[in-house]
């Protein structure tokens, strides 16, 4: 039956082109024709009262085909049975409308112009191919100058410019006809159509091997190349100016009326116009033999509507529509975010999806989101549909289809089974990296907001200020089981990043755990023993012990052979209760949370977990955390209040210090002993200095432990809880609050020498105001304009990256690099175990001095490796990178190590090209967006002075130094290097003394961490004296000198 339906004779199935590839090349003049139906004469479109297509013009039913199916414009020939006939009368062949979609036309051009893309895309192609640069050949193509075609037995040269004078003179001196030398397109046409590609590539081939220097050779190759190019895909030069412009359908540019009379069209159409014009006038003109100055402005005019037509804008003005918009061209169509490349086919706008704000939904399991009925009935219809009928309560999709949209109740019991386990994905824009997109179980809710699990927030970094999320359908059974297994939220709890936990509580939860862990003295209940968590948990509920006392409890652990053991703790009920939470594993102890427990704790805590535990365990835990943390945080009944911020008493006392201080400085610069530039910098470091001050004092009158008349511990302030747990705020906010807002920035990065001294509380005087909204006015224009910037840089990181994809398990190669420990400055930026984390050793790392093997090769170190390695005191170690690796195509596993979003080691066809891409793209987006939260306040201060970063002994090299008549050992080398070693001999750090430094450590002394080792003055270059005597001037005449 579906074969006869498919050969039906009146419809006849025309079966796609199968293909492998798609060529582009140049069209020939001939190739046009071919593929053209007819020739454009008219400028016309439709008649303004019949609304039938003009003949002739760029709507034209003769050439492009009928308006309705199987029917001619004069209406002598209707229906199917005339299929085919041309109609004598209109010229209308009858046949279906589509074809309106797929026949071109063409314009005969009376006079040839350059195809801008040839001609001004750089290189010039036209230019390398004629060895002329471009700006002389638009001075040929525009009517400017001649240019010498064939010389003849003259002085002149191939391919020499002239001015209209000097053609004049040429043809008095040698003749009219002893030279040939013309101007426009024409010119250019003859001279392209006169290159043998063979012959010229033969003489570019012989010109290189005898180039020399450095710039000769690369203009050859340049040219060789097209050349070449030109020769392999049998594309002639002189197609590069066209003869015949083609017509696109008229489908593709349509003319659509709307209500009023008025128009609605496509650009196109009055660019082609505006081409036929002209193309007309100018061949109006030389029928009648007009003079030649107009003849040749009409062709210039006629090159630049062509122009326009392909690209407009790319050369002279831009042309502009009725209302003042530039006409969308035809590379218009094709290029950049709204081209039919990146707009249509690489993405699209897709059928069963949906958005919609979202709201926060603390009772959804990690795996779950909350999906409004209305938008859920809508998502799954086909599903409902099929269902309906299987169950036969509707016999055809029309009667199923009234039953939805009546909602009667079985459609909803219905749509309860369709949706069980039916995964569905929910994605935020911007998507910055692969975790903005992620797969949930829907759980029907009422409402019109999709509900969102609080955990996933940071991995979509969505809010609920009114942010509107995607949700989209996986239809088939393979599209549900790939986002089932790999984009399941439970399976993406680490970041593909850094390796580190994304699914972190935070904010709220963040604080109830603080809060909850929180130890302070002289509560209800200290001192108490507890047998067991129930005990602890009666005694909470009754109210004889306090969340914070000081307790003892016993707490069954697991020990290392697996059995469970009962150990004795000084703890809280709080730490109790979170404890009681933790999976039962001898390598969760209770000792993880047995502190108070703050934002990167948490973090450790969960990371931990997920390692030793198992994904499973992991979610479950970080499910009954985050509504641990919400409880609490809601009964701890934390406010923010006006008297939480503290101004120190003596604020003031430091600050009249320092207007003292930049007072000196200003007599100083008043008396010449130092210039403009030495005072700012003193200035901005004194009042860096005080900013600090104040703000140490703000945060130890803040954070020091009150007590009541009984003795009790007092909470701690609300306002130090949130900023001390990594909740909300920072010390940065906290100061411009309670302590001094410091000094801002202007928009040019300088720093403001008058700093602002009052804070938010206070009040700022005018100017103050005034001052600041300098700087975060720039904040707020900064971060519109970087972020397009760091999306573009994305875009570029992933264009690079993309083919590279682990191809093979192992290249075998026997090339490694060196990992060491990063230092800057002697602190550790990033320790040995986290660079060599996750990564494959290239060779046996052994125990220093021992023949005992930590890590064999070809093992990938975990973090019990790394461990043992940091602890082995290694300061190097060999290791595998992709930099060394030697597959083919992309990387070898080996080579890459762990795939930080699953912990083992990657999966062959990973792309991790991309995911590199997204984990620089990613954080670079992040952060320009949140520029603007500081606004504007500058950090300002140099260091002066360096503390040791590590304990061990110091060693000098190239030491010189002198003792000052205060006994003060100072620096007079200007290579000197201070070492700190440890027992092994083994460097812990290395700093660069500077000349004139003052140090506080001899040769060979032990120094502890935090001892101060110099220090110096950071705003002058001091000369030092190394004898004692007099200073003698030689040559100096005052005031010249």
């Amino acid at each position: 039956m579906n074969q006869e339906l498919t050969n039906n004779p009146f419809n006849p199935m025309t079966s796609p082109k199968v293909f492998d590839e798609i060529k582009v090349s140049l069209a020939s003049p001939e190739r046009i024709l071919s593929w053209s139906f007819g020739e454009i004469k008219k400028p016309e479109t439709i008649n303004y009262r019949t609304f039938k297509p003009e003949r002739d013009g760029l709507f034209c039913a003769r050439i492009f085909g009928p308006t309705k199916d199987y029917e001619c414009l004069c209406g002598k020939y209707k229906r199917m049975k005339y299929r085919g006939v041309v109609c004598e009368k209109c010229g209308v062949e009858v046949t279906l409308q589509k074809v309106r979609r797929e026949r071109m036309g063409h314009i005969e051009l009376a006079s040839p112009v350059a195809h801008i893309w040839f001609l001004k895309s750089l290189p010039s192609r036209i230019g390398l191919m004629l060895d002329m640069t471009l700006r002389d050949l638009e001075r040929v193509l525009y009517f400017e100058n001649y240019v010498v075609i064939e010389p003849g037995l003259t002085d002149l040269s191939y391919g020499q410019m002239m001015s209209e004078e000097e053609f004049m003179d040429a043809q008095d001196t040698y003749g009219m006809d002893a030279f040939t030398a013309n101007i426009g397109a024409e010119a250019i046409r003859e001279m392209l159509a006169a290159i043998d590609l063979e012959a010229e590539a033969e003489q570019l081939r012989a010109e290189l091997k005898e180039a020399t220097g450095e710039l000769k050779p690369k203009k050859i190759i340049k040219r060789l190349k097209v050349v070449e190019s030109f020769l392999e895909s049998g594309n002639r030069p002189e197609w590069m100016i066209l003869t015949v412009v083609p017509v696109i359908p008229p489908e593709l540019r349509p003319l659509v009326p709307l209500d009023g009379g008025r128009f609605a069209t496509s650009d196109l159409n009055d660019l082609y116009r505006r081409v036929i014009n002209r193309n007309n006038r100018l061949k109006r003109l030389i029928e009648l033999r007009a003079p030649d100055i107009i003849v040749r402005n009409e062709k210039r005019m006629l090159q630049e509507s062509v122009d326009a037509l392909f690209d407009n804008g790319r050369r002279g003005r831009v042309i502009t529509g009725a209302n003042k918009r530039p006409l969308k061209s035809l590379s218009d169509m094709l290029k950049g975010k709204q081209g039919r490349f990146r707009q249509n086919l690489l993405g699209k706008r897709v059928d069963f999806s949906g958005r919609s704000v979202i709201v926060t939904g603390p009772e959804l399991k990690l795996h779950q989101c909350g999906l409004p009925k209305k938008m859920a009935l809508e998502l799954f219809k086909p599903f409902i549909y099929s269902r309906l009928e299987a169950k036969g309560l509707s016999s055809t999709v029309k009667q199923a289809k009234k039953l939805v949209e009546k909602e009667r109740p079985e459609v909803w019991d219905i749509l309860d089974e369709v949706i069980r386990e039916h995964p569905v994905m929910l994605n935020r824009a911007p998507t910055l990296h692969r975790l903005g997109i992620q797969a949930f179980e829907p759980v029907l809710i009422e409402g019109k907001a999709i509900q969102l699990h609080p955990l996933v927030c940071s991995a979509f970094n969505a809010d609920f200020d009114g942010d509107q999320m995607a949700v989209h359908v996986p239809l088939s059974l393979e599209a549900q089981l790939e986002a089932r297994v790999l984009m399941m939220s439970t399976n993406n709890v680490l970041s593909p990043a850094n390796g580190a936990p994304i699914i972190v509580p935070s904010q709220d939860m963040i604080l109830g755990l603080y809060y909850t862990t929180i130890m302070r003295e002289g509560m209800t209940g200290e001192g108490m023993t507890f047998s067991s968590i129930e005990e602890v948990q009666y005694a909470l509920d009754s109210g004889h012990v306090h969340l914070h006392a000081k307790v003892t409890a016993r707490i069954p652990q697991i020990d290392e052979h697996g059995s469970e053991v009962f150990k004795r703790y000084e703890t809280t009920p709080g730490r109790v209760l979170i404890g009681a939470l933790l999976p039962k594993n001898a390598k969760a102890p209770f000792d993880l949370v047995n502190n108070l427990l703050r934002k990167k704790d948490v973090q450790r805590v969960i990371d931990t977990v997920y390692r030793y535990c198992g994904q499973k365990e992991s979610v479950i835990f970080c499910d009954q955390i985050m509504s641990m943390g919400f409880r609490e945080a809601f009964k701890a009944g934390i406010s923010f209040g006006k008297d939480d911020m503290v101004v120190p008493d003596d604020k003031w006392g430091i600050v009249d210090a320092t207007r003292d201080q930049v007072k000196d400085f200003e007599q100083q610069y008043m008396d010449g002993l130092i210039t403009q530039g030495e005072k700012y910098n003193k200035v901005v470091d004194a009042w860096s200095k005080c900013n600090d001050k104040v703000t140490d004092a703000m945060m130890s009158t803040i954070s020091a432990p009150k007590t009541d008349e009984a003795g009790a511990e007092l909470e701690p302030n609300s306002v130090y809880m949130m900023a001390h747990s990594g909740a909300r705020g920072s010390v940065t906010q906290m100061k411009q609050l309670g302590g001094m807002r410091g000094l801002m920035s202007k928009p040019n990065g300088d720093i403001i020498e008058t700093p602002i001294i009052s804070n938010f509380k206070e009040g700022l005087t005018v100017l103050e105001y005034f001052n600041s909204t300098h700087g975060a006015r720039k904040g707020l224009s900064d971060t519109a304009l970087k972020t397009a910037n760091s999306g573009y840089l994305t875009r570029r990181l992933v264009d690079v990256a993309q083919d590279c994809i682990v191809r093979l398990r192992d290249c075998g190669t026997e090339n490694a690099i060196l990992a060491e420990t990063s230092v800057s400055d002697g602190e550790v930026v990033s320790s040995l175990s986290e660079r060599v984390l996750g990564r494959v050793a290239a060779e046996d790392i052994l125990r220093p001095g021992t023949d005992e093997v930590i890590v064999a090769k070809g093992d990938l170190i975990d973090e019990l490796m790394a461990d043992a390695i940091e602890a082995a005191g290694l300061q190097s170690a060999r290791i595998r990178s992709p930099l060394t690796c030697e597959a083919e195509e992309g990387v070898c596993s080996m080579c890459y190590g762990r795939d930080l979003a699953r912990g083992t080691i990657v999966n062959i066809g990973e792309a991790v090209g991309i995911i590199a891409a997204q984990s620089i793209g990613e954080p670079g987006t992040q952060l320009t967006m949140r520029t603007f939260h500081i606004g504007g306040v500058a950090q300002g201060g140099q260091q002066s002075f360096l503390e040791a970063s590590q304990e061990g002994v110091i060693v000098f090299e190239n030491a010189n130094t002198l003792k000052n008549a205060n006994g003060e050992t100072l620096v007079m080398g200007r290579n000197m290097k201070l070492r700190i070693v440890d027992e092994h001999g083994e460097e812990r750090a290395s700093h660069k003394l500077g000349y004139g430094s003052k140090l506080f450590v001899t040769e060979k002394a032990k120094v502890s961490r935090g001892d101060k080792l110099f220090e110096w003055d950071p705003y002058t270059l001091p000369i030092i004296a190394e004898q004692s005597g007099t200073v003698k001037y030689v040559d100096l005449v005052s005031g010249i000198a």
